[in-house]
């Protein structure tokens, strides 16, 4: 599949490839073996509820389709983040006031998540805290600064409000009007802390093979049966299945409802890293070395490297193929942003795709079936399915894997709350809806350019 295909060709020209030690990895599955819990997908949700399932005893099988992390986990733009892609009054509408203040706070809980596992399990993965959000003009920094009031009265959650006349102060770019600062969150690694979240899985006990991309799933015929996920070469018998393969899980496996793959779209999301940069001029750029985002709908996203780069995202794209001249573009946008960087070379450019849903909430649930419990909606089978983190699951993804593993071990009461979120899938079918996004996409990007 040409996704897959571009995907892979980019990752191996990302800064985290160049500067991650993946070690000797981990063997295809050869044969056929049985667990408690089998897992697909090799990524950041995957890997945590591996995680927490072999810290509670269960005998887990991991299996990745190429290598771990190799996906969005492994080469996003690293910066965790409170709350969701979408916005609170989303997650309002659907499950009320209380239930989205137990969404709020569980995104809170994620990002806490992030250092207490760097901390146990030993994982150096560049943590920096701080993160700067930034509007372009005075509109855009009304509607911020209007936004952090309300999450500070509706959910006592603080962020430091950042007025005309500072922001200079906190960027050393004359592109942004205000911001606001939350020393909360902040950047990372994300494939050092995904290769280092593997790690302390298998110290746990957990089972992983890279290169085994599952090809069919075939869903206990009764309760309390075995789901067997099929391979090129074996075969898992286990009492649950977690789904975790996000965009690239849809495109290769038989045995999972249409509708599933219908509330997910790839979307793929671009990033270069500079030249290392004189000591002066790296520090200057973003003086407390926070992660930077503006408020636009096609946002920027920045953040400076523990090696003195700059690494500078964005450039969404609907489409499947890699934007032309990838570097020379990224460095245009980065020199937009940072005028003193004309002239700075770009060293690294990679990209990859995404998954979204289309109202940017989360989707995590279970197939349906006569297995197991029964969740929002009636019947449910023992395999479950986290999806559609719509380009904000660093953090969640994390928080995604405790939950389903509370979920698989007894105590579904957290995650059930985002299983009530309700999805549709995307208009105009498998062959339209790329079209229809992408003249969807020219007018936000016209109207962020309007302001």
């Amino acid at each position: 599949m040409p996704l897959l295909a571009t995907d892979e060709t980019l990752a191996r020209d990302s800064w985290y490839a160049a500067t991650a030690v993946r070690g000797p990895g981990h063997a295809p599955l050869d044969g056929s073996t049985s667990c408690d819990v089998a897992i697909v997908g090799g990524g950041l949700a995957g890997l945590s509820a591996a995680l927490e399932l072999a810290q509670r005893g269960r005998d887990v099988v991991l299996l990745e389709a190429r290598q771990v992390g190799h996906g969005a986990s492994g080469r996003n733009g690293g910066q965790a983040i409170h709350g969701l892609a979408c916005e609170q009054d989303v997650i309002e509408r659907q499950l009320g006031r209380a239930d989205a203040r137990r969404v709020w706070d569980m995104s809170i809980e994620a990002l806490d998540l992030i250092r207490e596992r760097i901390a146990r399990h030993g994982i150096d993965c560049d943590w920096r805290d701080g993160w700067l959000g930034l509007a372009d003009g005075p509109r855009k920094g009304r509607e911020l600064a209007a936004a952090a009031d309300r999450i500070e009265a509706d959910y006592g959650y603080p962020l430091q409000r950042i007025a005309p006349g500072e922001v200079g102060r906190w960027i050393a770019s004359p592109r942004f009007h205000s911001g606001v600062f939350d020393a909360r969150s902040g950047h990372l690694h994300p494939l050092k802390y995904t290769l280092g979240l593997a790690r302390a899985a298998v110290a746990a006990g957990a089972r992983l093979h890279e290169h085994t991309p599952v090809q069919a799933l075939v869903t206990a015929a009764a309760p309390g049966g075995h789901t067997r996920l099929r391979t090129a070469f074996g075969e898992v018998r286990a009492r649950q299945v977690l789904l975790a393969g996000n965009v690239y899980l849809h495109a290769a496996m038989a045995g999972l409802p249409a509708k599933l793959g219908d509330r997910i779209m790839p979307v793929g999301t671009y990033i270069a890293c500079s030249e290392t940069l004189d000591p002066a001029l790296a520090c200057s750029l973003v003086p407390s070395g926070a992660a930077v985002c503006d408020t636009n709908f096609v946002l920027d996203y920045f953040r400076p490297t523990v090696d003195r780069r700059l690494l500078y995202g964005g450039r969404v794209s609907y489409s499947t193929v890699t934007p032309a001249a990838l570097a020379e573009s990224m460095l245009r946008r980065m020199v937009h942003t940072f005028p003193q960087l004309d002239g700075t070379k770009v060293e690294f450019a990679w990209g990859g795709f995404v998954d979204i849903s289309m109202n940017r909430a989360p989707d995590f649930g279970r197939l349906p079936g006569a297995a197991g419990a029964a969740g929002a909606g009636g019947a449910s089978s023992d395999v479950y399915y986290l999806q559609g983190f719509s380009g904000h699951g660093l953090a969640l993804t994390g928080l995604a894997g405790r939950l389903v593993a509370e979920a698989m071990t007894g105590d579904a009461s957290r995650f059930d709350i985002f299983a009530r979120l309700r999805h549709r899938s995307f208009p105009g079918g498998r062959l339209l809806r790329t079209p229809a996004l992408v003249l969807g996409m020219a007018w936000y990007r016209l109207r962020d350019l309007l302001g």
